[in-house]
């Protein structure tokens, strides 16, 4: 493992963009730290009263769980104090979160859902925080509002993702590459681990979650079916791997090449009869998969080109390496 250390990386991005005002910087340093804390509860959960539901339902319909809940603060809590701040949204809240200047207030744009895969966690399944970083857009508008939020993905200064597992991991990219970094609990740094992440052109697995099969139209079915059977690239079947938890799934996908799929199922009439939030989720992940090479879409058009219409959008997802993700849109486009 290296000794670069994720704060000595991004000084030396900073470094070499000529018009940094290190307020960048100190908003990941935040970020870092938050994810710091929230590792430290997720590893201790069993032992703490961090486990099972709220008892309240999100903006999504969904049962809060304690750590959701838990992790949705610490970020709110430290990311306002970063001083780069203007507006944040989260998974788990309605309506945007206006940033007091209290502690100063910068220019970007904070989207994120504060634990992925929460709903693993009492069987001790990774899960993980995803984050998407945006501008704040100047024009008619004196205030910050809800349309800098709603950019599309294209916009995007950064984005990533916290994998809280056997180990703690921190996955990355400004626009210049994908680099991952684990945390040494021993010294409290997250140390670079995987420089320059490319996902292979073409892999050996499929995610997706077939208990839906019967959900999907005919065009869905035909693209799982061609990596399940032997006409496909690789004259062989796919492995299946699904674990249920974005993240996981996503940061295997891109270390080992494949696809991960949620698609649209008619059990979801909502707008797209998507599953996962474009803003939240789809977004950065997809933005993290284009910078390591690989290709995202809702199986219309590219992730990274849809215009959100509203803070809570939903979109089907496939996303991973880049000839897997064009076999499938052989079949759906």
């Amino acid at each position: 493992m290296s000794q670069v250390t994720v704060t000595e990386h991004l000084l030396l991005h900073q470094k070499r963009t000529p018009d940094a005002t290190g307020r960048f910087t100190q908003l990941l340093h935040d970020l870092i730290i938050s994810a710091k804390l929230i590792a430290r509860s997720v590893s201790k959960a069993g032992l703490l009263d961090v486990l099972g539901e709220t008892g309240e339902i999100n903006v999504q319909g969904e049962q809060v769980q304690k750590l959701d809940e838990y992790a949705n603060r610490v970020l709110i809590h430290r990311m306002e104090r970063s001083g780069a701040l203007c507006i944040m949204a989260t998974e788990e809240n309605a309506d945007i979160i206006p940033v007091s200047d209290r502690f100063g207030q910068g220019d970007y744009i904070f989207i994120f859902d504060p634990l992925d895969g929460s709903s693993n966690i009492d069987v001790n399944v990774n899960v993980g925080t995803i984050f998407s970083i945006h501008k704040r857009l100047y024009g008619s508008h004196p205030d910050p509002g809800i349309s800098d939020v709603l950019q599309p993905g294209s916009k995007q200064v950064a984005a990533g993702y916290f994998l809280y597992g056997p180990a703690t991991m921190m996955v990355y990219t400004t626009g210049q590459g994908v680099n991952g970094f684990t945390l040494d609990p021993s010294v409290g740094e997250f140390l670079l681990s995987h420089p320059n992440i490319m996902i292979p052109e073409t892999g050996k697995i499929y995610s997706v979650n077939e208990g839906n099969y019967a959900l999907w139209d005919s065009k869905t079915r035909k693209a799982v079916d061609y990596f399940k059977g032997t006409k496909n690239r690789r004259g062989h079947p796919y492995s299946l791997r699904y674990v249920g938890s974005l993240v996981a799934d996503f940061h295997r996908t891109l270390l080992y090449g494949g696809i991960f799929a949620y698609p649209k199922s008619y059990k979801n009439p909502e707008r797209g009869e998507g599953k996962l939030r474009l803003l939240c989720e789809a977004s950065p992940l997809s933005f993290v998969a284009e910078q390591a090479g690989g290709r995202a879409t809702d199986g219309a058009g590219r992730i990274l080109d849809i215009e959100p219409g509203h803070l809570h959008e939903r979109v089907p997802l496939f996303i991973g390496s880049k000839n897997d993700v064009d076999d499938v849109m052989r079949f759906l486009a």
